[in-house]
């Protein structure tokens, strides 16, 4: 049996209490005898999301051996509250206990650093490992199997049922609705996210007239009864008159007929884009990743990329896909679209010469123009956020999913955690508030001089009259909870820490298999230490006088099973951005342990 590093587990605490258990609340000893995954998740980062789904087969597999637990430690002031959590856990089938952590306790207590971040607590109690980031599902498996058979010997595993129990259904026309498409006839598309289905509804947003999809999970083509979607998202018209689809879960892009009921496959696999993948070629060949809104702009149409922080587009006269802009990092960078950083871009919307982006983990507003630059609008970056008016420059949003264009060139933003509906206005570069008490409203579309919102929590349509002069709202600004890590000055050393799971080693056949890349906002943050290369190690310089920021790192490993008799071995990326606050002070660490995969032993 493979010896471990075991460091004891600390308890779980969570003032929001625990979802999904009847009521019942748990304690780490009342597991003792099973595997406990802990998925340290926010219902905001569509990393955490992948990760839910890379774990439902492990989870459905080992039932009764295993206990995932979610512990959900929010980014944002709207994911502490308990109602928003609730809502998560629905919106997104999480079938196993959650505990609601909205003080970050439990979070601090593992000594976590990033969403999402995989524990794994053998049934003795002890913590085993540790994975940051997605793509970890294979090395757990494994994992999981060695603990069954060693706690097996030892008489220390525990068989049996686990502490889910399933919620109530709640019968809805609606459950939590994505986007929304004002149809020729009057009528609406809507994207019937949890329920994995299109509805489209008559003009007063509630009758409903046909479904599109089974309302099962799946990736089938095919007429309204048979076609399946996994939460599809945004949807635009194409020149040809069909409806586009953002089948986000399928990583996707379908297409409807209206007409004739059909659904077929316009791009994607159904497999999630990884580092290494094509960036281009014919559209049904090449893997996306989670998108989540779509837009006819040019000629082309344009796919907001939220798994990969990136603008694609889809050319249907070639029938290819291709990146327009991003480079997979994680911020807020303009520039040309190959130099550009998004972040989790979710919303678009087409206006004469700019494509207009929301921007949700920046909680800001961006457009691309003719030219393919990017361009921020409203927005300071990762971790500056709230309910804020006035001048661009200092108007916050906070993590808008949704951008509408208005006839007057300004446009509407879907602020889905301020639960609000404002307006940006390029001509005066002013931001105001249109609306108030939505709940986490996430598209809106421009009817007869109206916005029909889709207030995704409420599970519904809402009209509302554009008024003639916007509500202003006292500002309120915020910052994420995450307390910043204490750096003496000078050199920091920055270890990315990743052990290949049991039976891998790295992936060397080509060159180093594993990369790092290191930033910092404010860039002057570092004076030596930025860039990319190959080791996961360096040193990091902090520029005198500079007390204060953010590091930017992203780090990916390779590794292959270690069979020398096998010709084509399994390999797996590992990879993961981390945006870790730091604060410089006279007593800070001089070392940064990131674990991508494994355990820090010098921690």
């Amino acid at each position: 049996m493979t010896a471990r590093a075991r460091v004891r587990a600390p308890e779980l605490i969570g003032k929001g209490g625990w979802l999904n258990t009847g009521n019942q609340q748990y304690t780490l000893a009342d597991l003792r005898g099973r595997i406990v995954i802990l998925d340290f998740w926010t219902f905001c980062c569509v990393n955490c999301l992948h990760v839910l789904d890379e774990l439902r087969e492990l989870e459905e597999k080992h039932r009764d051996t295993v206990v995932i637990i979610g512990v959900h430690s929010p980014k944002f002031v709207h994911e502490a509250e308990h109602q928003a959590v609730v809502d998560a856990v629905e919106r997104y089938a999480v079938h196993h206990p959650v505990l609601d952590d909205p003080e970050l306790a439990t979070w601090k207590q593992y000594a976590v650093r990033a969403w999402p971040t995989l524990v794994v607590v053998d049934p003795e109690g002890y913590v085993v490992a540790q994975h940051a980031g997605e793509g970890h599902a294979h090395a757990i498996e494994k994992l999981v199997q060695e603990l069954e058979d060693e706690h097996a010997a030892k008489g220390t595993l525990r068989r049996g049922d686990g502490p889910y129990v399933a919620p109530e259904p709640v019968a809805t026309h609606l459950r939590f609705p994505g986007k929304a498409l004002a149809l020729e006839d009057g009528g609406f598309l809507v994207s019937d996210t949890t329920r994995h289905r299109l509805v489209e509804l008559d003009a007063d947003g509630e009758t409903v007239r046909r479904h599109f999809g089974t309302g099962t999970r799946g990736f089938t083509d095919g007429g309204p009864a048979e076609a399946e979607f996994s939460e599809p998202q945004g949807l635009a018209v194409l020149p040809d008159g069909r409806i586009a689809v953002a089948d986000t879960v399928n990583h996707a892009i379908r297409a409807l007929d209206l007409t004739t009921g059909l659904t077929a496959t316009l791009a994607g696999t159904g497999r999630q884009w990884w580092q290494g993948s094509a960036t281009s070629g014919p559209a049904t060949e090449v893997d996306l990743s989670s998108p989540w809104d779509i837009a006819w702009f040019g000629d082309r149409l344009w796919i907001a990329m939220a798994g990969v922080h990136q603008l694609w587009t889809y050319d249907p006269g070639t029938g290819t896909v291709r990146v327009a802009a991003g480079t997979t990092n994680e911020g807020l960078v303009d520039g040309p679209g190959a130099e550009a950083w998004f972040a989790q871009p979710s919303g678009l919307a087409a206006a004469g010469d700019r494509l207009w982006v929301a921007d949700p983990e920046t909680s800001a507003l961006r457009y691309v123009d003719l030219e393919g630059t990017v361009h921020t609008a409203v927005g300071t970056g990762l971790f500056d956020f709230g309910h804020r008016d006035g001048p661009a420059e200092q108007a916050l949003f906070q993590h808008p999913l949704g951008v509408t264009a208005l006839p007057d060139g300004s446009v509407a933003v879907s602020d889905t955690y301020n639960h609000a509906l404002r307006r940006y206005d390029p001509g005066s570069g002013e931001v105001t508030t249109l609306a108030t008490d939505l709940r986490e409203p996430s598209d809106a579309v421009l009817v007869d001089g109206d916005l029909v919102v889709v207030e995704s929590a409420r599970h519904r349509l809402t009209r509302l009259r554009l008024p003639e002069e916007a509500v202003r709202v006292v500002g309120r600004a915020h910052r994420t909870q995450r307390a910043a890590t204490e750096v003496a000055a000078g050199t920091l050393r920055l270890d990315v820490v990743f052990q290949a799971p049991a039976g891998q080693k790295l992936d060397t056949r080509y060159g180093p298999s594993t990369r790092l890349l290191v930033s910092s906002t404010p860039p002057e943050l570092l004076a030596g230490g930025a860039g990319p290369g190959t080791d996961l190690g360096r040193d990091l310089r902090l520029a005198d006088g500079v007390t204060e920021g953010v590091l930017h790192v992203s780090a990916m490993a390779a590794s292959c099973d270690d069979d020398p008799a096998n010709e084509y071995p399994a390999c797996h990326v590992h990879q993961q951005d981390w945006g870790v606050p730091v604060r410089v002070t006279a007593d800070g660490v001089f070392r940064l342990p990131l674990v991508l995969a494994g355990l820090d032993e010098r921690g």
